[in-house]
This record gives structure tokens, C-alpha cells and sequence, in this order.
């Protein structure tokens, strides 16, 4: 946030009038003031509402199995996000945005949702019509999980106006280092680079640990066993198996609502009633229940429960992300043990006499 409207500080002349953002509803950019201002998380958010900027909007995310008309093509359901996003920058006056940002496929808050073909270069299109910057958060989805080393890259096509997915800055973390070491960090355009360096020269930014050796060096080690054991390509196949089997086990359940993702990157969203969609009461906390039952024997097996689906609130969903070197055995054993913790579940609602279950 604080690179991009540096960027429009030293441009010349410079467009210092430029200070809101334009994020997405369910968003979830992080922790710290800054980020938790950007993001459309609102559980979160609401223990620091007094304190959060108030100069950033929301616009509805790309959420198709929420969103989507009937037989509403990908085209027409796009032309209607890009829409939105443009008439955001109207309300706001055009040349008072600094940028768009979003995840190209959500994380934690909305369960691995991922962009709508042609979504990204949409967005973009409409940032470069008003003169704003378009911003990528790929700290959860990026660095191989979603089977390319960068999401947007699955759609991007050099030199094509109508298929540019290409960000002005990208955030980048999780798979940077794969856990062993803590690490993130921010990849910037040419022309952000340029302006700032024919202007201050450097980044009016700094933190304690930026640029630390051990974190560095851990993570290029990641990079390299990634390029070694082609681990991208394993990623997409066992991705594109975990997906069937997914779907064969749990596409047909009374309560499973979605399976969406991309990669090795997938969300299960949970739901009362498949034809309403209407999710189950937030005091049942199902995802929260559901990986309590799939850590105990005779699962012993984890996944990464989200709520707040549907509204900031209500909804419920979990995330399948096993490691990019699962083999086929490995999705076999996580989808089946996954489909029994399913079960096992909701026969302890029924158990507890809640109503409108169906097993």
C-alpha cells in the first residue's frame, strides 16, 4: 500500500491526490493496521473498526457459485464484476485511487474461490482505464499452490490487452519458504521501480527483519527443490486428481454446497439446504466441529476451517491443501478420510437432535 502510493507521489508530475484503495468484500490481506484496513474480512475487522483507514472501499468478490445468474455465461458474469469495479472508481472520483487489489484466489475468508476466466485481465483493464494500479495478493494462493508458480499466470498471455493479467505489484509469502522459514515479501513492476528510482531512489519503508540471510537463503532452497523434483507438474496432476475425487465422494452430499479451487488449493463450502444454499447457524461453528472430529482416530488428519462465507458471519467452509510432493496414495487416503469425517459429523448433529440434517 505504502509502495503504490509512493509510486503516484514520485510520478512526474506527481498525482498526490491519489489515497484510496479499492479492495474486495471477503477479503483477507492480513494482520497489521494497514493490511486488516484493506481487507473485506469483517470479523476481523470489527474489534478495530475505530482505529482501521478509512480510506478504503469494497466491491463484491468473484464468487461464482454465490454470484452467477442462471446460465450466465463466464463472459457476461465477468463484464458485470468489471462493472462494478468501475463504478466504484466513478463514486470515489477516478483520479483518487491508488489501486485495486485482490486475491486471484481467495484464501481463509472465502475458501479458495478462484477467479472466473478472463476475471483478472477484466480488473486490470478497468485500473488501467482510470489510471490506477492493479495489486495482486498471492501470499496464500501463490508460489505454486495453485499449479502455476503465480496464479494470474494460468491466464496471462503477453502482448494481449483482452488476456493481461500481468500485476504492477504482487505480494508473495506461505510457499515463498514453505514454512521453514518466516518470509514474505513484494515483486514490482518496471514502472513502479523506474518512478521511484528517478525520484527519492528508495523505498520510504523499513522493517526489523527485511532482507534477513537465513530467511533468504531457506527460501531459495524451497524455489530450487520445487525446480528440481518438478513439483509444479505434480501439483497440477494430483490437483486435477484430488478435484475428481473431491467431488466423486462429496460432490452429491446433502451439505457439501461447493468444491472449488485450482492446484492443490481447494475448498469444500458447507450448506443447510443445496438448493437455497442457505448456510447452517454460526453458534453450530460446522467447519470448526468438522476439523475436531478429522484430527481424532480414526482420521488423524487436518484441514483449515473458515466461517463467514456467505456474509462476513454465516457460512461455512474448509480448505484442502495438502503438500506440492503428495502422491496419488497421499489424495486417495486425505479424500477418504476426509468424506468419513464428513459423515461423522453431521451424525453427531443428528445425534444432538439438530434439525434439517440429512446423512
Amino acid at each position: 500500500m505504502k509502495m503504490a502510493f509512493q509510486y503516484f507521489r514520485e510520478l512526474s508530475p506527481p498525482q498526490p491526490q491519489r489515497t484510496k484503495y479499492i479492495a474486495r468484500e471477503h477479503s483477507y490481506h492480513g494482520n497489521t493496521l494497514g493490511a486488516l484496513s484493506l481487507s473485506g474480512h469483517l470479523a476481523r475487522r470489527k474489534p478495530y473498526l475505530p482505529i482501521l483507514s478509512q480510506n478504503v472501499s469494497w466491491i463484491p468478490a468473484c464468487n461464482a457459485y454465490r454470484q452467477r445468474l442462471p446460465l450466465e455465461s463466464d463472459q457476461v458474469f465477468v463484464a458485470r464484476k468489471a462493472a462494478e469495479l468501475d463504478a466504484e472508481f466513478q463514486r470515489l472520483g477516478p483520479d483518487t485511487v491508488v489501486a485495486f487489489v485482490c486475491e486471484p484466489i481467495s484464501g481463509a475468508s472465502l475458501g479458495c474461490v478462484p477467479y472466473a476466466h478472463g476475471y483478472l485481465a477484466a480488473m486490470k483493464a478497468v485500473c488501467r482505464k482510470h489510471g490506477a494500479l492493479f495489486i495482486l495478493d498471492e501470499v496464500m494462493c501463490g508460489m505454486g499452490r495453485s499449479g502455476t508458480l503465480h496464479a494470474w499466470q494460468a491466464e496471462h498471455v503477453e502482448g494481449d490487452p483482452e488476456q493481461d493479467c500481468l500485476p504492477d505489484l504482487q505480494m508473495i509469502g506461505k510457499g515463498l519458504g514453505g514454512g521453514y522459514q518466516a518470509i514474505a515479501g513484494v515483486i514490482a513492476g518496471k514502472e513502479v521501480i523506474q518512478a521511484i528510482g528517478a525520484g527519492t531512489g528508495g523505498i520510504i519503508h523499513g522493517q526489523t527483519y527485511q532482507a534477513h540471510p537465513i530467511a533468504c537463503a531457506a527460501s531459495l532452497a524451497v524455489q530450487r527443490i520445487i525446480r528440481r523434483d518438478n513439483l509444479l507438474a505434480n501439483v497440477q496432476k494430483q490437483g486435477a486428481y484430488l478435484s475428481q475425487l473431491l467431488r466423486a465422494k462429496l460432490g452429491e452430499h446433502p451439505h457439501v454446497g461447493d468444491i472449488r479451487g485450482k492446484g492443490l488449493f481447494w475448498g469444500v463450502e458447507f450448506v443447510r439446504d443445496r438448493e437455497t444454499k442457505e448456510p447452517f447457524e454460526q453458534g453450530w461453528n460446522v467447519s470448526g466441529r468438522l476439523c475436531r472430529i478429522a484430527l481424532q482416530e480414526p482420521f488423524g488428519i487436518t484441514f483449515y476451517p473458515g466461517q463467514g462465507t456467505v456474509d462476513g458471519w454465516r457460512g461455512d467452509h474448509v480448505i484442502v491443501a495438502p503438500a506440492y510432493n503428495v502422491s496419488q496414495e497421499d489424495v486417495e487416503m486425505i479424500v477418504e478420510r476426509m468424506a468419513g469425517a464428513v459423515d461423522a459429523l453431521f451424525a453427531e448433529l443428528v445425534g444432538e437432535g439438530k434439525e434439517g440434517i440429512v446423512v
